[in-house]
């Protein structure tokens, strides 16, 4: 399962659980007056840590290797379609709140909102 180069502007590197080397994809898009930092799943081309899995261990990565604050992003991780049969792997994206609870945690951005934060 090759993911799309679509879906990311570059590859991040970074450590998943128990230092494990990881990799996703990463784009940064502003979109009125947010910065929006979307991780993709790589799937078979990650060594190591999904995105999901890696949480807010990743989203403080990313925001120490690029000069961010965790409290001035929104976190989104996509799912990329990756043309398979299963339903397990259709395109989605979630929005993700390190400081919810549990069950509010992520919250699924439907097409219109995905549209607008990709400028398509």
């Amino acid at each position: 399962m090759k993911v799309s180069p679509d879906y990311y502007d570059e590859i991040f590197e970074y450590l998943g659980e128990w230092d494990m080397p990881s990799a996703c994809g990463l784009k940064i898009r502003e979109h009125e007056g947010k910065k929006y930092v979307i991780v993709t799943e790589l799937y078979q081309d990650n060594p190591g840590t999904s995105v999901t899995y890696a949480g807010q261990k990743l989203a403080d990565q990313i925001c120490e290797a690029k000069g961010l604050k965790l409290s001035d992003i929104v976190y989104v991780e996509c799912n990329p379609n990756t043309n398979s049969k299963l339903s397990f792997y259709d395109e989605e994206y979630f929005e993700v709140n390190f400081d919810a609870d549990p069950q509010h945690k992520y919250r699924q951005l439907d097409r219109e909102e995905l549209l607008k934060l990709l400028g398509k």
